[in-house]
């Protein structure tokens, strides 16, 4: 072998081993909770790890019956940064689960391999 040659059957081994990483990796994104809050906990949403919320919880004593209006407004501004907080989460882990991942393919995926 030259030492130009690829060995397609390493590449192929390595590759396999990836792609078994990936697919662990994707289940554990899609098994975690991650939780965000927003208002000192009066809003939380819970998101799996790809960011599809699963759960809200509200808390009781953020409404207030003698102003409704005002009331919806704040649970929809608590709402909206409490899924954003979760999200920004899941992002985070899932940077932390797949980024060695596309690290091992070069840093830019397969665009880093030869002839791709």
């Amino acid at each position: 072998m030259n030492p130009g040659d690829v060995n397609l059957q390493q590449l192929l081994e390595q590759a396999q081993l990836m792609q078994q990483q990936l697919v662990s990796a994707q289940q554990e994104l899609n098994d975690a909770q991650i939780e965000g809050s927003a208002g000192g906990g009066l809003v939380t949403a819970v998101v799996n790890g790809s960011g599809e919320l699963l759960e809200l919880k509200i808390d009781p004593s953020v409404i207030d019956a003698s102003d409704a209006q005002d009331t919806a407004d704040t649970i929809a501004d608590l709402v909206i940064a409490a899924v954003r907080d979760a999200v920004r989460a899941a992002a985070d882990l899932q940077q932390e689960k797949l980024g060695p991942l596309a690290q091992g393919l070069g840093g830019g995926g397969l665009g880093q391999l030869p002839g791709f």
